[in-house]
């Protein structure tokens, strides 16, 4: 039986008030309530949920019953990721029966704490992929000082855990305590700190210098393997830290370092390896396991339109998205090509499109470099980010129409000056450069430093910023925009240019690109639909963006007025 055969069937009383059922206050009001069900790892969950209910008190609820951390949960509706916690369950079309796909993904990485007798403490990362030989290691590393680790032996409730045993297989308890018994006089005690709610969208999660990778293959080297750049413009060349990255991670692979599945995201998301497995070098995203594609390894059904999880985007494109992100990144000095090897202006990650040929069946999609970091700015606060830093993300996703950016895909790091500064690293763009505007979306604009002005170096930065050069870049290395995107691009660089012309913050500019409620048209959308309307049959997109020009200098005089 279907999910969706059993969303159709009746629920009886008796299995509304079964120990597994999410109860609220409108279950004491059913003919004001609605009953929805959330499938995840492959059950349904029974919800009963006023329609009026938004989206983050639906979360909420399951957090209740189930314990998944809110802002850790990613719900799909009809094709549709219901992403507005403070839009209503009804906005997006959730009527009584509808089935809810529920994206929770344990995070990669366990906090261990490690108490001695004599009332030391040590406290380090552990990756879920590592096995029992690793933590073994690293807690003989940590406790040399104070013990004599020959030959200690782990314990999981009475059960003896070989060197071979992944970390991952014994995680599953959320209650669980693993005790290192000694063989001398010290006993030590290690409790695993697992949050089965962590989930974050970000691919290139925290590595610490010391890590060692665990291969979860334990089959031998692939003769087959290799990862090759998709080149698509020959007169175009990589700078060579892109090829120290592709052969890097291709020997990799010829060594039998097999590419690490991330357990973050919607899609398909894998670490590659160096040829000693003790480093990361980049990220793979294959485009067949994008969200609702044909080989999701999280279960999400298929598009029925092609259309992806937000709205003006389409699966397989995520990939070219990704590359086309690196590629406006424009330095300072002027636009970007491939064969640049200078930093972006926003620090978007070097990516390329590529083929991966492994085990007789060849993946395209898109390999970035893989970033050292320290987490998501979803995991710390804010009031630590330099404006600059804040403003770099801003300015990027202003001009891409970004919708999809949340604190989850920007990574934070520090710089290797005195005062160590922190450094933002935007990631993830496979749902930017879309259609319409209808999904975008900004996180940073909650942010204090979003209200503050832009600096003269970024505003000289926007100043030279060229849509119609961006979008002639983008086809030169090999991506013949739509209509459609290359509108929204033209649209988003002027809004953006003007912007700073008037003296509005990033929050300001912001304000006019995303919407304020689900259903209701942002500023951007109304200024494009107002330009639509002035057109005659005929009239050339000059003809419009020129239109387009007069109503938003319209607009935005009375806003700053």
């Amino acid at each position: 039986m279907s999910a969706v055969d059993v969303a159709l069937n009746p629920i009886s009383k008796e299995t509304l008030r079964s120990s597994g059922y999410i109860y609220s206050r409108s279950a004491l009001c059913p003919s004001e309530s609605i009953v929805i069900y959330i499938t995840v790892s492959g059950s349904l969950l029974p919800i009963r949920v006023m329609e009026s209910d938004s989206i983050a008190s639906v979360k909420l609820r399951i957090q209740t019953c189930q314990g998944f951390v809110v802002k850790r949960q990613k719900l799909v509706f009809g094709g549709r990721e219901l992403s507005r916690n403070d839009s209503l369950v009804k906005d997006y079309g959730v009527t009584n029966g509808n089935v809810l796909h529920l994206v929770l993904k344990l995070s990669d990485l366990l906090l261990i704490n490690v108490w001695t007798t004599s009332g030391e403490e040590f406290e380090f990362h552990v990756d879920r992929h590592k096995n029992i030989g690793y933590l073994k290691r690293r807690i003989a590393k940590k406790g040399r000082d104070f013990v004599s680790l020959e030959d200690p032996e782990l314990f999981c409730n009475g059960e003896k855990l070989e060197d071979q045993r992944l970390i991952d297989d014994i995680s599953k308890n959320a209650e669980a305590v693993i005790h290192l018994v000694v063989q001398k006089s010290v006993k030590l005690r290690v409790e695993k700190n697992i949050e089965l709610s962590i989930v974050a969208t970000n691919s290139n999660r925290r590595i610490d210098d010391e890590d060692e990778l665990q291969v979860l293959s334990s089959k031998p080297p692939d003769k087959n393997s290799l990862l090759e750049p998709i080149i698509v413009n020959p007169n175009l060349k990589f700078p060579s830290f892109v090829w120290d990255m592709i052969n890097s991670a291709s020997d990799g692979l010829e060594k039998g370092r097999q590419p690490i599945r991330s357990s973050e995201g919607m899609g398909g998301t894998y670490f590659m390896q160096d040829v000693t497995g003790n480093k990361y070098i980049a990220i793979f995203k294959p485009t067949d396991e994008e969200p609702m594609a044909v080989n999701n390894p999280h279960g999400l059904p298929l598009s029925a339109n092609g259309e992806g999880l937000k709205r003006g985007t389409r699966v397989g494109e995520g990939a070219l998205r990704e590359v086309a992100a690196y590629i406006l990144d424009h330095p300072r000095t002027g636009p970007r090509s491939l064969s640049s090897g200078k930093i972006g202006f926003s620090g978007v990650p070097p990516t390329v499109m590529v083929k991966c040929m492994h085990r007789g069946s060849i993946k395209i999609g898109s390999l970035q470099m893989f970033k050292k970091n320290f987490g998501s700015c979803e995991d710390i606060g804010p009031q630590n980010f330099p404006v600059e830093e804040v403003h770099k993300i801003s300015v990027f996703d202003i001009r891409t129409a970004n919708a999809d950016r949340h604190a989850g895909n920007i990574l934070w790091n520090k710089d290797g000056g005195e005062e160590r500064r922190i450094v933002l690293i935007p990631i993830d763009h496979g749902y930017c450069l879309p259609e319409n505007f209808e999904d975008c979306t900004f996180d940073w604009m909650y942010w204090p430093q979003a209200r503050q002005p832009f600096s003269s170096e970024t505003i000289e930065y926007i100043k030279s910023l060229d849509a119609e050069q961006d979008i002639a870049l983008l086809k030169l290395h090999g991506w013949d925009i739509s209509p459609e995107c290359a509108r929204i691009l033209r649209v988003s660089t002027m809004l953006l240019k003007k912007g700073v012309e008037k003296g509005l913050s990033p929050f300001a500019i912001g304000s006019i690109m995303c919407r304020e409620t689900l259903n209701k048209k942002s500023v951007i959308e109304e200024i494009v639909g107002e330009a639509e309307d002035s057109m005659l049959p005929g009239m050339s997109e000059i003809a419009f963006l020129e239109c387009m020009s007069k109503i938003m200098d319209n607009v935005l005089g009375k806003l700053v007025t």
